[in-house]
């Protein structure tokens, strides 16, 4: 994200629905650093919905069966479970992401905000998904294997030294915008906005799925 300030507002209503979003809730303006705050934000989003979270707290934690052995044994099914949902998050998040962002930023006559963070958010959110997905898809795993991936991801998903990981090091691609980050934000709109952070988020993927491959973490 760009540090910015706004020019003179506009006489248009403001977008109240838009700016609530983007800005996660007034997330976006934490201070120091609301790029840090919006990224810590998303991280808690990404694992609280994750699907092994809930079976963690309410198998585990709460004692409530909720027979997660048999979905883990059940191998694509189990991978699905684990996986489905929180892509389905992650694309909800990043087309609002889009549709916000780009509002704030017209109504502010600024092409990326200080203030919007549901980039950071989306961003840490896609270093969890590309991080944890099996290499292979889904259907043409073996069950044994599909199963052995879902407890890998749902176990990693609750580990703090693998989600600190993330955290820092998105932050260090979201700061640092390698190649072709910068490139990314002058897509239009909300485009522009949100491309820049998933493409640090697939470099801070590329970096912890090698960290998890020689067991680092």
């Amino acid at each position: 994200m760009t540090p910015s300030t706004d020019p003179a507002a506009p006489s248009s209503p403001k977008p109240r629905f838009a700016y609530a979003i983007a800005t996660v809730l007034g997330t976006g303006y934490l201070k120091p650093g609301p790029g840090t705050w919006g990224s810590a934000v998303g991280l808690l989003i990404a694992v609280v919905s994750h699907p092994f979270t809930w079976f963690y707290v309410l198998n585990t934690i709460l004692g409530v069966g909720l027979g997660i052995d048999l979905s883990f044994r059940s191998g694509v099914i189990g991978t699905a479970v684990v996986l489905i949902p929180s892509v389905a998050v992650w694309l909800f998040l990043a087309l609002l992401g889009v549709k916000t962002g780009g509002q704030v930023a017209e109504f502010a006559r600024t092409k990326d905000p200080q203030y919007v963070v549901i980039d950071e958010v989306s961003g840490v959110h896609l270093v969890l998904l590309l991080s944890l997905a099996p290499v292979a898809p889904m259907l043409f795993l073996r069950p044994e294997d599909a199963a052995t991936f879902a407890l890998f991801t749902g176990m990693s998903i609750l580990n703090w030294k693998f989600l600190l990981a993330a955290f820092l090091l998105f932050r260090v691609f979201d700061i640092a915008k390698p190649f072709p980050c910068r490139r990314l934000e002058n897509l239009p709109g909300g485009w522009g906005i949100m491309a820049d952070d998933w493409m640090a988020g697939v470099y801070a993927a590329i970096c912890l799925r090698l960290a998890l491959h020689f067991h680092w973490l």
